[in-house]
């Protein structure tokens, strides 16, 4: 009987132990992504954010805690939380990059610093915050997202990419764009 409890007792907290670490992202570093996309490909999500930005905090405490969210995420993503104004040095895909000025020094933890490369880069110099960069495991940019989503909103991006979706509406709209060069060609060769 003692021991039938004991492995009751042991199966009960492994759950919570699961439970406990499924209840928020992973969220990992640049160069524990890289180091881990060796194992196990997956989809990269990169959530850029800044300390003075509104709506990435509103990120964090209503879309990035929700439970099915989470949970999508931690089984078919690496996450990256990137803060665009760091003054780190980033070595990312094989290139370095530094914080544009990083002699710079904020007048509180709060005020607005100045931009980073790496951010310049992955967000096509279009920053605006928070925002979002989808990559696929061989750091290829699949799509940026600006701007604060609601859980429904991020997750039906993240399936979109996640599942590979995209690559079949990639070649849907293929499809359509050689039927329509096709057309063409046709009526200029009746002509």
């Amino acid at each position: 009987m003692r021991l039938f409890i004991a492995a009751i007792v042991l199966v009960w907290s492994s759950n919570l132990e699961l439970n406990a670490q499924d209840s928020k992202i992973h969220w990992m570093s640049v160069e524990e992504v890289t180091e881990a996309l060796k194992d196990d490909p997956r989809p990269i999500m990169m959530d850029v954010y800044t300390a003075w930005c509104g709506p990435c905090k509103m990120m964090m405490a209503n879309t990035f805690t929700n439970k099915d969210l989470i949970a999508y995420v931690n089984k078919n993503y690496y996450s990256v939380k990137f803060d665009a104004e760091t003054r780190d040095t980033i070595v990312f895909n094989n290139h370095t990059f530094a914080n544009t000025d990083p002699t710079f020094v904020k007048t509180s933890p709060n005020a607005r610093g100045r931009a980073h490369w790496f951010a310049q880069s992955l967000l096509e110099s279009q920053l605006s915050y928070p925002s979002y960069a989808i990559l696929d495991d061989q750091f290829t940019r699949l799509a940026i997202y600006p701007g604060f989503k609601q859980p429904n909103e991020m997750l039906g991006i993240l399936l979109f990419f996640g599942a590979n979706q995209y690559q079949q509406y990639h070649n849907y709209l293929n499809g359509i764009w050689n039927q329509s060069l096709k057309l063409n060609q046709d009526k200029t060769d009746s002509k």
